[in-house]
């Protein structure tokens, strides 16, 4: 089992990082980290000496004083490299940079100075130090206005707020799923020659640019979210998810979806031969499916962390309720055939359904993929 450390587990990337791996208890035990481990050093030796591994994410981003930022980055990594120093501890450390070391400004000077200070401490120790280049990264629950301006449009867009293009740039994007699977992927390669004589042999040594996965112009993208925003928002149609990497944008767009979105109310047709009602119009390709559940029973109690997923009662009455990952809050829905309405399953949310009444209840299914049993994307986590 490989002992791994995040620093900055609590921000946006780090908290899909370990997410992702305590999803493999027997394979990775994530180390807990906390940033105020970086104001103590006893706490800090604590961290890095346990650590086979640890990836360093912990970083400030966004500053008004730019000055502010530089320091507070170098300060971070020198910190780190000396809690290594005073504990001669040896973990192979995997650092995130920046596109941005490129250009001529104090956050990408930071990123490049801090790995540059970690390649001299892995030289002088011997240790395996890897410093990924890493594209512009966007991901379901990103900090608007910090993290992505996927995360800036998509938040801007849920409470009708006309986003601004200051500069239409050509983004370079990695989807945070992929970079955690570069991430993993290191990990896995550490593990596998740790027994080895030459045990850093196949590990990227030094700067190791990450491939961007797409490129769009800034207008581009925002195209995209308003056309999600009129589809799926206003129409409530699913759109078109052949694209992964719209599949990864969609995710993305919808993980700001406020709490009060949802239950969403059917448009109920009726006449002398009964009622209709519309379930989901798609402009892609899903599976449909429905189940009965008897009164008391509940099912679920699983999430999933790329599919796209509706849950549609149209008889009987049923709470829905749903958790993310890794917080304690719940949010309960109430549905009742009396008038059907929906609530879409978010990825990496936890959730389940019960039948609350005294009658059968008939729960209909939408997901974006056809079910295949050797990758499921299911996991299961009590609400």
């Amino acid at each position: 089992m490989v002992k791994i450390g995040i620093t900055g587990q609590a921000g946006f990337i780090g908290t899909h990082l370990y997410n992702t791996l305590s999803l493999n208890k027997e394979k990775y035990e994530c180390i807990p980290f906390k940033d105020e481990y970086f104001q103590r050093e006893e706490t800090l030796d604590a961290f890095v000496k346990q650590c086979d591994v640890i990836v360093h994410l912990a970083a400030m981003n966004r500053h008004n004083d730019p000055d502010v930022l530089y320091r507070t980055n170098l300060d971070l990594v020198a910190k780190l490299i000396t809690s290594l120093e005073r504990t001669d501890s040896r973990p192979y450390v995997i650092m995130s940079s920046s596109l941005q070391e490129e250009r001529d400004n104090l956050y990408g000077r930071s990123k490049r100075e801090g790995r540059e200070l970690f390649q001299k401490w892995a030289d002088r120790k011997g240790a395996a130090f890897t410093g990924l280049i890493i594209p512009n990264v966007f991901g379901p629950f990103g900090v608007p206005y910090y993290n992505s301006v996927i995360s800036t449009f998509s938040h801007q867009l849920m409470i009708s707020e006309e986003p601004r293009i200051e500069v239409d740039a050509a983004l370079k994007l990695i989807y945070v799923g992929d970079l955690v699977k570069e991430i993993t992927d290191l990990i896995d390669a550490y593990a596998d020659n740790s027994v080895s004589p030459e045990k850093y042999s196949r590990l990227p040594q030094g700067a190791v640019p990450v491939m961007h996965r797409a490129e769009y112009k800034v207008t581009e993208i925002l195209a995209k979210l308003k056309g999600f925003h009129k589809l799926y928002v206003v129409a409530g149609v699913i759109p078109d998810l052949g694209d992964y990497f719209d599949l990864c944008l969609f995710n993305t767009f919808r993980s700001y979806l406020p709490d009060d979105y949802f239950p969403r109310p059917y448009k109920r047709n009726c006449d002398n031969r009964g009622e209709y009602v519309e379930i989901c119009r798609s402009e892609g390709q899903g599976q449909s499916a429905y189940s009965t559940t008897l009164p008391k029973i509940t099912r679920g109690n699983h999430f999933h962390t790329r599919k796209v997923e509706r849950f549609a009662v149209i008889k009987g009455k049923a709470s829905i309720k749903l958790r993310k990952f890794g917080c304690s809050s719940t949010v309960e829905y109430i549905l009742d055939g009396e008038q059907p309405g929906y609530v879409d399953m978010p990825v990496w949310v936890t959730h389940n359904l019960t039948n609350i009444g005294s009658s059968e209840l008939v729960t209909l299914f939408w997901i974006n993929e056809f079910y295949d049993p050797s990758d499921p994307d299911t996991f299961f986590e009590e609400v």
